[in-house]
């Protein structure tokens, strides 16, 4: 029994960090999410303190391939953080996924789609993406080996249904919630699957100039 426990204390957190309006929406309906980009340089500053503290960023397939297009060749404050930690994406395609991002074609097109903070090389560490651990098992199965590893805490960064299906399995050890300053009136929101109220305890707030709260959460 002594040793159970001690395996189980070993256990890394999941943190899902995720930009949310005020009225609930981790997503545009058009997808598009430009809410989420404020001026604000010390929110910035935290996040990119905050992912940092993370020995591995797991997503969904759809975000994992726009994040490698993008941050490849990204010379934003989070690229470094981003590229130089390594991942772990949930797709069905298995290894497959991996090709769509060793292509020089994708990184030509993110450069053109991108503006003047994306460079004309792939930045350090960008070569992890092609590297990408491919989970395509069960999910509460592959989220558990995920957290028996040795490390810093896991952060899940989404998409909107990858996130859903791991609050709606009960998966989520800590919510960071970065609460931008603007009501959409319509969106996708993050907690719709859940089969019953999922109470929380707030664990630390932080606010910021621009408008923007940093709310940590633990279920309680």
């Amino acid at each position: 029994m002594g040793q159970d426990r001690h395996e189980e204390d070993a256990v890394r957190d999941l943190i899902l960090k995720m930009a949310i309006s005020v009225d609930g929406f981790v997503s545009d309906l058009d997808g598009r999410n430009t809410w989420m980009f404020g001026a604000d340089q010390e929110a910035k500053a935290w996040g990119v303190e905050y992912i940092w503290n993370a020995s591995l960023h797991i997503m969904g397939s759809r975000s994992f391939l726009g994040m490698a297009a993008y941050w490849q060749t990204s010379t934003d404050p989070f690229a470094p953080p981003m590229n130089q930690i390594p991942k772990a994406v949930f797709s069905r395609q298995g290894p497959a996924i991996l090709a769509h991002v060793k292509t020089m074609a994708a990184l030509e097109e993110a450069r053109a789609k991108a503006g003047p903070t994306q460079s004309a090389a792939p930045q350090p560490g960008a070569g992890s993406w092609a590297e990408a651990h491919v989970a395509s098992g069960d999910l509460a199965e592959e989220i558990a080996k995920l957290k028996a590893q040795e490390g810093k805490p896991i952060i899940a960064h989404g998409g909107v249904s990858f996130a859903r299906e791991l609050v709606a399995q009960g998966l989520v050890d800590q919510f960071a919630l970065i609460v931008a300053p603007v009501a959409l009136g319509k969106g996708l929101p993050l907690f719709s699957d859940l089969a019953a109220p999922t109470p929380l305890k707030l664990m630390s707030s932080k606010a910021f100039p621009g408008g923007a709260v940093a709310q940590i959460y633990r279920p309680a």
